[in-house]
């Protein structure tokens, strides 16, 4: 097996979000109401300081692809397809980029994630209700 040379972080997120398209907040917010699955990632910190997304599904980083994946035995009941168009949201759209990336490597090929994040759907004035 070869080994690959190593690479820094601006780097791996540069190759992964080559695979797939972002979203900005008001694309989110449109998916949403059409059906999309908001994944709110965020530590409950900053889940606590800054609110939530009205609808979205909170799921800790750590535990994203045990409940996504639609043919896991932790699957959340929201992880119904592979075909599922998933947005996931971190704090400001660094960790959702490589969350995607890992969502696409189960199959979801609809995973993306929002440019910004939670910080970017606040500065957009969409709806954020109190933890």
């Amino acid at each position: 097996m070869a080994v690959s040379a190593p690479v820094g972080i601006d780097e791996l997120l540069e190759r992964v979000r080559a695979g797939y398209t972002r979203i900005d907040p008001q694309e989110a917010y449109a998916a949403s109401l059409a059906g999309a699955l908001l994944v709110d990632i965020r530590y409950q910190a900053l889940r606590e300081r800054d609110g939530l997304i009205p609808g979205a599904l909170v799921v800790e980083r750590n535990e994203l692809e045990w409940r996504l994946d639609p043919r896991g035995s932790h699957r959340a009941a929201e992880a119904t397809s592979h075909d599922l168009q998933v947005v996931v949201i971190c704090n400001e759209g660094y960790a959702s980029s490589l969350a995607a990336a890992s969502l696409h490597a189960l199959g979801l090929h609809r995973a993306t994630d929002l440019t910004g994040g939670f910080q970017a759907w606040r500065s957009a004035g969409l709806p954020v209700s109190p933890s």
